[in-house]
């Protein structure tokens, strides 16, 4: 028994210090796999908060009086698409489109307001794999007739160049 004493001790040990390597592998790699999940639960948690933001300020809107509720109408290639404008002429406006394809590489969609002079931009904005976006307008001088959308560079252009893809009546 006395000879076989070393054996188990170390065989014992052998097994715990396979454990222990084990255990720190699994660790290591669920470590991995949580902090992973932290930073996308963050990421959606930052998308929604931006999401209830804008919902807020439309509801808003909507309940002053003095808000507008245009339609715009999908054109050319665009003709399935639909957009809402929700507009304030102090505090500016929510759009809201549907059914828009999602711009090429390179190419992303641009808002514009059309009054007495040349449109004016109104910020770009992406939609997502449905077709589908809001975009929060600024105010601007000068009264609005039409509201527009085109497709431009994806940093914007100060006017339209593209073709439009969504358009208000006059």
């Amino acid at each position: 028994m006395r000879g076989s004493l070393p054996w188990i001790v170390g065989t014992a040990a052998a097994a715990i210090v396979a454990a222990a390597l084990t255990g720190a592998f699994v660790a290591g790699r669920y470590e991995g796999e949580l902090g992973q999940m932290a930073r996308e639960l963050a990421a959606t948690r930052q998308r929604l908060q931006r999401e209830v933001a804008l919902y807020r300020n439309a509801a808003d809107l909507l309940r002053d009086p003095t808000t507008q509720v245009v339609t715009l109408r999908g054109l050319g290639p665009s003709a399935g698409a639909t957009g809402r404008m929700i507009w304030h002429p102090a505090a500016g406006g929510q759009l809201v489109v549907a059914n828009l394809p999602p711009a090429p590489p390179g190419k992303a969609y641009e808002l514009w307001t059309i009054g007495e002079g040349a449109p004016r931009p109104a910020g770009v904005f992406r939609v997502d794999a449905l077709g589908r976006a809001t975009h929060r307008a600024e105010p601007v001088e000068g009264g609005v007739r039409v509201f527009a959308v085109t497709l431009e560079p994806e940093r914007g252009v100060p006017a339209p160049t593209g073709p439009t893809v969504l358009a208000s009546a006059k």
